[in-house]
């Protein structure tokens, strides 16, 4: 199973406060499959990182793997703003996410599961 980790989720491990979050976390790093995030997350963790958690940040990053944006990701997040983002405003980093989560055939970790309404998304 492929786990694609949304920024919340990072955010959390990285600050290590939310010991749920971290219960589930050392199940995820410690079953088969592949840990993933997209370029999307990375944008959004540097975007708020402190300096302190540079170091961190990268150590964190680097033990994952980060999935390509392409073609067919923006295509697919293209279709989910059109299908939902009037009716639920979904974002475009959210349909990004949420695209690369699924052309991957992963499930998305994510606290924030009313942001992605998408039908063929399923969640860790």
């Amino acid at each position: 199973m492929s786990v694609l980790l949304d920024s919340d989720i990072l955010i959390e491990v990285s600050r290590g406060r939310n010991s749920e979050i971290l219960a589930r976390w050392s199940a995820l790093r410690g079953a088969e499959g592949e840990i993933l995030y997209s370029p999307v997350t990375e944008a959004e963790l540097w975007a708020g990182v402190r300096a302190s958690e540079y170091q961190e940040l990268t150590d964190l990053l680097h033990s994952l793997i980060c999935v390509p944006i392409d073609k067919a990701t923006g295509r697919r997040a293209g279709d989910y703003l059109r299908w939902y983002g009037k009716s639920h405003g979904v974002e475009l980093a959210d349909a990004l996410i949420a695209s690369a989560a699924v052309l991957n055939e992963a499930t998305l970790w994510t606290r924030n599961r009313k942001h992605y309404p998408m039908t063929d998304l399923k969640f860790y």
